[in-house]
């Protein structure tokens, strides 16, 4: 089990949390006419709640990078603020941190970026700070979109990293996280995000995700599809239906239903939940049912980032 176990529930634990990916200004609606500011962004918003969810013996940092600008500097202070480390997050003069606006409807969201001259695309550039930043992790993760963001070159640098963490003793937990819009074509994303989930220990998808891009028709087809390229633990989340998992055996499990103000988040905050008790020793059904109260509560507000129990 990731992580192992000292006393119940692993109380005694402590570790080390690499989160890879990018951290944008995020604008949510706050009335009329009115937007809100914060900041959040896949990847970074599972390390926030892995943050709210683990024992302070539990270090989490952030790899990425930012620029050398105002709105830069606001970020790492709210991370810090946030008891989220920034050692491994590069300063660039050349480049800023982006930014996405939400738009909701009946509680669904959607996003209009601004992100062409965002430095986390930069973030897998030099292949000694990627090692810098992995070293030590044990657990490490990040998402289709981190790899979204990079050339095909940095792509392959940052998977051959994490896969040499991973042989270190690193575990590494990948949300295959698909936005077509990101990629230059559905095979060239498929490619990835396989390459990715071969080189994971758990992968964490979305089911409309993956009957859309892979033409799953079931939730076990998807369980399947990620088995076959030889992935130990997978866990489809599947929006307000029964989330299925494997790791070794078959887990169904079906999540309180929840009235949603703001899905943004929902598979980030699961993620979180989800990790955040297996790495305290807690059995599947449990993890399932932590990681869908997190994301019961958090699609409830709006934003990506709000406050939990």
């Amino acid at each position: 089990m990731l992580g192992g176990s000292q006393g119940n529930h692993g109380r005694n634990m402590a570790g080390r949390i690499v989160a890879v990916g990018e951290c944008m200004v995020e604008l949510s609606p706050a009335g009329a006419d009115l937007l809100r500011r914060g900041f959040a962004g896949d990847s970074f918003n599972t390390a926030w709640y892995l943050r709210q969810k683990l024992p302070e013996t539990w270090q989490i940092d952030y790899l990425s990078a930012v620029g050398q600008d105002a709105i830069s500097d606001q970020m790492l202070g709210f991370m810090r603020q946030s008891g989220i480390g920034v050692a491994h997050v590069a300063r660039r003069s050349d480049a800023t941190v982006g930014m996405y606006l939400i738009t909701l409807e009946h509680g669904e969201r959607s996003f209009t970026y601004w992100r062409d001259k965002s430095a986390a695309r930069h973030l897998a550039d030099d292949p000694a700070m990627l090692a810098q930043g992995l070293a030590g992790a044990a657990l490490v993760v990040y998402s289709g979109i981190t790899l979204a963001i990079l050339t095909e070159d940095r792509r392959e640098q940052l998977i051959q990293s994490i896969s040499e963490a991973r042989a270190r003793g690193a575990r590494v937990a990948f949300d295959p996280n698909m936005r077509e819009r990101l990629w230059q074509n559905r095979p060239t994303m498929r490619h990835w995000i396989e390459a990715a989930a071969r080189r994971a220990d758990i992968v964490l998808p979305s089911f409309d995700e993956e009957t859309l891009i892979a033409g799953d028709p079931t939730s076990e087809a998807t369980i399947a599809r990620y088995r076959g390229m030889g992935v130990p633990m997978v866990v489809v989340k599947n929006g307000a239906g029964a989330i299925r998992a494997w790791d070794g055996e078959a887990h169904r499990f079906v999540p309180l239903q929840q009235r949603a103000v703001d899905s943004t988040a929902a598979g980030d905050s699961f993620n979180a939940g989800f990790l955040a008790a297996l790495l305290q020793g807690c059995n599947m059904h449990d993890c399932l049912d932590q990681g869908a109260a997190l994301a019961g509560q958090v699609i409830r507000k709006p934003g990506a980032l709000v406050a939990v129990k």
